[in-house]
C-alpha cells in the first residue's frame, strides 16, 4: 500500500460532524492514562493516510493521548477501521474542518496539546485556520509537525506524490533491485515510514524537549525526500571512499555479494545470507558443505563462480531443512518468512514481537522499557467514537455542540 501524505490528501475535508456515538466517558481512563515513557504527553492527529497515521501510532504505542481528528465521510483509503491497527491505542473526534466552526474545534484541541500532526500540502492547514502561527497564537509551547513528502518548499512542494516517486529522485529506489531488471519497489516501507514516520517522530520528541526546555514550541517539516536522502548517509560515504559502485548488483550490501543475498532452495522457498565477517563465513561455507570448493571470498573476479556453488546447493534441501541446519549458529543465514509466517518463527514468538489484539496480529509496540513498558492497549479507534471522553479529559466542550 504505497500511500503518502504529500498530496495524497490535498485540502479535501467535507461532510458534517457533531457529538457523534461517543464511547462515554469510561473509556478515558484506557486510553488517556496508559502507561508508557510518553505517559502525560497530549497529541493532536489531523486524520491524513500513510506516514502520519502511523507516526501518530507510534506515539500512541510509547503512551501518549493521542486524539485522531477525523472528517465526516472517511479519508482517502477504502480500509474498514476496523482493521487500521495504526490507529490502535488512539481516540477519535469528528470535525469538519470547512465548517464554520470547524477550525475552532480544532484550536480548543491544540489549545490542550503538546503536539499537533498534519499532513496537508502545504499551505492547507494555513487555509483552513489552523496553521502553526493560528495554533501557536492559543498555545505557543504546541510542537506542530508537518507530515510531508516533498516538503514546506521547493519546485514540487505542491505536487501530488507517493513513496515510491520519494524514494526514486532521492537513489534509494535505484540501489535495490536486480542489475538486469527495474528496480525492486520496497512496499512504503524505505519512504512513508522509514524516511517519514520515524524522522517525524525523531523531529517532535526533539522539539518537545527544547519546549520542555524553553517553554517555546516551533515547526517541524518533516519531508520524506530528506528523511529518505538521510538514510543513504553510509552509502554516500563509501561511496565517496571508492567503496560503493553507483549501480544496483555490484556492491557488498545490495545483492551483488554472493555470501550477502537470498537464495532459492529446493521447494522454492528462499534462505538468506548475510555471512559478511570472516568467521561467519567460514561457518557458513563448512554448514552449507562446499568448504572445500568455495573460491576465495575476497577475490571478487570469482565472485559469479561462488554464488553459483552456493545456488547450487541450496537447491539440494527444503527451507525447512536449512533452517534446522543453519539456525542458532553463527552462519548468520535465516528463512525468508512470510507476512503470515512471521509471527510463529520461534524466536519471534518468545519475544512477543507479534501480538493479537482483538483478533488481529499484528506487530506489538517497540521499542522496550525497562522501567515505562508499552502495549496494545486499544484497537484501531472507529471514527468519531470518543468524542465525550474526549471533550471531558481534555476540557473541550465545544466538540460537543452540533453545527449550525
Amino acid at each position: 500500500m504505497a500511500v503518502t501524505g504529500n498530496g495524497a490528501d490535498g485540502d479535501a475535508e467535507g461532510g458534517r460532524s457533531g457529538s457523534g456515538a461517543g464511547d462515554g466517558l469510561g473509556t478515558a481512563g484506557a486510553s488517556a492514562g496508559r502507561s508508557g515513557p510518553l505517559a502525560g504527553v497530549r497529541v493532536v492527529e489531523l486524520a491524513g493516510i500513510g506516514p502520519g497515521p502511523f507516526a501518530a501510532m507510534l506515539l500512541a504505542d510509547l503512551g501518549a493521548d493521542v486524539v485522531r481528528v477525523d472528517r465526516p465521510g472517511g479519508g482517502g483509503l477504502a480500509v474498514d477501521p476496523a482493521y487500521d491497527v495504526t490507529n490502535r491505542n488512539k481516540r477519535s473526534v469528528l470535525v469538519d474542518l470547512k465548517s464554520a466552526d470547524g477550525p475552532a474545534r480544532v484550536l480548543d484541541l491544540a489549545e490542550r496539546a503538546d503536539v499537533l500532526l498534519e499532513g496537508f500540502r502545504p499551505g492547507v492547514a494555513e487555509r483552513l485556520g489552523v496553521g502553526p502561527a493560528d495554533c501557536h497564537a492559543r498555545n505557543p509551547r504546541l510542537v506542530y509537525g508537518r507530515m510531508t513528502g516533498w516538503g514546506q518548499e521547493g519546485p514540487l512542494a505542491q505536487s501530488a506524490g507517493h513513496d515510491i516517486a520519494y524514494i526514486a529522485v532521492t537513489g534509494a529506489l535505484g540501489m535495490i533491485g536486480d542489475p538486469d531488471g527495474p528496480p525492486a519497489v520496497p512496499a512504503n516501507l524505505v519512504g512513508d515510514y522509514a524516511g517519514g514516520s520515524l524522522y517525524l517522530v525523531i523531529g517532535v520528541l526533539a522539539a518537545l524537549q527544547h519546549a520542555r526546555t524553553t517553554g517555546t514550541g516551533q515547526v517541524v517539516d518533516a519531508a520524506i525526500v530528506d528523511g529518505t536522502a538521510h538514510l543513504t548517509a553510509m552509502i554516500h560515504g563509501m561511496m565517496a571512499a571508492g567503496g560503493w559502485q553507483d549501480r544496483r548488483g555490484a556492491n557488498l550490501l545490495d545483492g551483488g555479494c554472493p555470501f550477502y543475498g537470498t537464495y532459492e532452495t529446493s521447494d522454492g522457498q528462499y534462505m538468506a545470507v548475510g555471512a559478511l565477517e570472516q568467521q561467519f563465513y567460514d561457518t557458513f561455507v563448512e554448514l552449507l558443505g562446499i568448504g572445500g570448493q568455495a573460491p576465495a571470498r575476497k577475490d571478487v573476479a570469482r565472485w559469479g563462480e561462488l554464488r553459483d556453488a552456493v545456488a547450487a546447493r541450496f537447491k539440494t534441501r527444503t527451507r525447512a531443512q536449512w533452517t534446522a541446519l543453519f539456525e542458532g549458529t553463527d552462519a548468520c543465514v535465516a528463512p525468508v518468512l512470510s507476512l503470515r509466517e512471521a509471527p510463529d518463527h520461534p524466536h519471534l514468538a518468545a519475544r512477543g514481537t507479534f501480538t493479537d489484539f482483538g483478533g488481529i496480529v499484528q506487530p506489538a509496540p517497540a521499542p522496550r522499557f525497562s522501567a515505562t513498558p508499552v502495549a496494545v492497549g486499544s484497537g484501531p479507534a472507529r471514527p468519531g467514537a470518543h468524542v465525550r471522553s474526549v471533550a471531558a479529559d481534555w476540557d473541550v466542550p465545544s466538540l460537543l455542540k452540533e453545527e449550525g
